[in-house]
């Protein structure tokens, strides 16, 4: 987890560090998994001739890699939280189409037209839910924004944006810089 930050702090050392896929040292692990072997296996892949090695990333790289991170996460939240209000809903047999679309435009109706198979504690805790809905909504729009943003002054996003019949077919830069950023 920590190559880049090491490899920048050797470097200032003096020293030259590589940084080695792991897919690449796996198959030179005997026995179990220890830091020895490790070791061991990572020194044994070093020795390769074509060996394909991991540039160094920038701090902005490492910037764009994690918002995606916490995007990503917050997107699985929220998907969660839109899973479980349809899971309450259903348990009070009550159907909601499927999509986030229809359940946000419907949800307040429902609520207010099946009051009576609702109990309030219910009401209370969906209405909690939608809360955290918006809330993660809010917060993925706010890191979208920004990592496109970031996108704009990478040179790699924008030649990706800029090819003809791809670039304009890709909905955000987001989508494209997920890749520059690995």
């Amino acid at each position: 987890m920590s190559a880049h930050f090491v490899s920048k702090i050797l470097r200032k050392l003096g020293f030259e560090p590589r940084i080695i896929p792991a897919k690449y040292t796996k198959p030179f692990v005997k026995g179990q998994k220890n830091d020895y072997n490790d070791a061991e296996a990572i020194a044994e892949a070093a020795l390769r001739p074509n060996l394909k090695l991991v540039p160094e990333k920038t701090q902005d790289q490492l910037d764009l890699q994690a918002l995606h991170r916490v995007r990503s996460r917050l997107v699985s939240r929220r998907t969660a939280t839109i899973n479980q209000i349809r899971a309450f809903l259903i348990e009070q047999g009550i159907m909601v189409r499927t999509g986030a679309h229809n359940l946000r435009n419907s949800l307040f109706e429902i609520l207010h037209n099946r009051a009576d198979k609702i109990s309030p504690r219910m009401n209370t805790i969906i209405i909690g839910l939608h809360d955290d809905w918006l809330w993660l909504d809010k917060r993925i729009k706010s890191i979208s924004g920004e990592i496109e943003q970031l996108s704009k002054q990478e040179e790699s996003c924008r030649r990706l944006m800029s090819i003809p019949g791809i670039g304009p077919m890709i909905s955000t830069a987001m989508v494209a810089c997920r890749g520059a950023a690995k």
